[in-house]
C-alpha cells in the first residue's frame, strides 16, 4: 500500500482550497486566541474529511495528516474550543470513514518534538505534543496502536549516545497510552545520528517501540547494513503490525541542485520488497500526484521541477 503526506495538492489547487494545515503566528495567537484557533481547527477537521474522501475515492488508503491540525492545541484541551462539538462531529465521521475503509491514518510531529532533549522544558513541551497527537486520534476513536502511528525520531545524539537513548526511554515511558502505544521511530539521514540497528537496540528491544524504515535515510546511517538488511531488521520490531517504511529519491537523481538529503518531486522506482513488506509513505515533493504517477507506471522524469 503507498501513501503520502499531508498535502493533497490537486484540492490545493482547488477554489476554494481544501486543506487542513491551516495555523497562525504567535502574535496572531496571542491577539486572537482561542476562538480562532477554533475557527480554523473547525476548517481544518472539515477539509480533511474530503480529503479523506477524496483519497479513497482515488484507491489511496494510507495518509499522513499534518500536526497543524489543531492550531496552537499544545495551549489549551480540545473542549476548550468553542467549536468543540461540531468539530467533534467531523472528526466522528472522519474516523468512521477511516475505519471502514481500512485507511492507514498517521502523524509525524515536527523535528522540534525531541523527546531526548538535554533541557527539561524542550522535553515537556514535546510530551505535551506527543500527548496532543494521542488525544487527535483518539478523537477520531482510532485504535491505539503503532497502526495508527505517531512517528518521531530521537534526532540528536548530544555528544553522548547511551545518554541520550536513556533521556528518550525515560521520556517515552512518562506518556500517556493515547500517545505511548502508538510511538514509532524513525532512522535518521546525517551519518552521526541514529541508524536502524542503533533504533533497535536503544529503543525497540527495552520499550517495545517499533522502528520506521526510511530508505532514502539508510543511505546515510548504513552501518554496514544493506537497504534490505536494515528494512527487515526494523520489519521485526513491528510484531502483529504491519510495518511503515518511507521511500523517496533524491532531488540530485533528477539534476537538481539540492543537498543530498533533499527529495525529489517525484519517485521512478519502489522496491518489490519493500512494497511487499511493508505500507510505504512516499515523501516525494509533489505529493498525491507522485503516488498516482508511479501507480500509473508514468516517467517521472515528465514532472519535475
Amino acid at each position: 500500500m503507498l501513501g503520502y503526506a499531508c498535502l493533497n495538492r490537486t484540492l490545493r489547487e482547488h477554489e476554494p482550497p481544501l486543506r487542513c494545515n491551516r495555523g497562525m503566528q504567535r502574535k496572531t495567537w496571542e491577539s486572537r486566541g482561542l476562538d480562532y484557533a477554533s475557527e480554523l481547527a473547525l476548517q481544518n477537521f472539515s477539509d480533511l474529511y474530503d480529503i479523506l474522501r477524496w483519497n479513497v475515492d482515488h484507491d489511496i488508503y494510507f495518509y499522513r495528516c499534518t500536526s497543524d491540525l489543531v492550531p496552537w492545541n499544545s495551549e489549551f484541551e480540545l473542549t476548550d474550543l468553542p467549536d468543540y462539538d461540531e468539530i467533534e462531529r467531523i472528526a466522528a465521521e472522519c474516523g468512521r470513514l477511516i475505519r471502514e475503509n481500512d485507511v492507514r491514518f498517521t502523524f509525524h510531529p515536527s523535528h522540534w518534538c525531541k523527546l531526548a532533549s538535554e533541557s527539561a522544558e524542550t522535553v515537556e513541551n514535546s510530551l505535551r505534543d506527543l500527548e496532543v497527537h494521542g488525544a487527535w486520534l483518539d478523537l477520531f476513536d482510532l485504535p491505539r496502536t503503532p497502526y495508527y502511528s505517531i512517528n518521531v525520531h530521537i534526532g540528536a545524539h548530544y555528544g553522548d549516545k547511551e545518554a541520550t537513548a536513556a533521556r528518550f526511554r525515560e521520556a517515552v515511558n512518562r506518556l500517556s497510552p493515547a500517545a505511548r502505544e502508538r510511538l514509532t521511530v524513525e532512522n535518521d539521514d546525517k551519518e552521526g545520528l541514529w541508524s536502524v540497528p542503533e533504533l533497535v537496540e536503544a529503543v525497540a528491544e527495552p520499550l517495545g517501540v517499533p522502528v520506521v524504515f526510511d530508505y532514502h535515510h539508510h543511505q546515510f546511517t548504513s552501518r554496514g547494513r544493506t537497504y534490505r538488511e536494515a528494512f527487515e531488521l526494523a520489519a521485526e520490531t513491528w510484531g502483529d503490525v504491519r510495518p511503515i517504511a518511507h521511500y523517496s529519491e533524491p532531488a540530485r537523481l533528477y539534476g537538481e541542485d539540492a543537498r543530498p538529503q533533499a527529495h525529489a518531486e517525484y519517485v521512478s522506482t519502489v522496491p518489490d520488497w519493500l512494497l511487499d513488506g511493508a505500507d510505504v509513505m512516499l515523501e516525494a515533493k509533489s505529493k498525491e500526484k507522485a503516488l498516482l504517477q508511479y501507480r500509473d507506471g508514468t516517467d517521472p522524469a515528465v514532472g519535475t521541477s
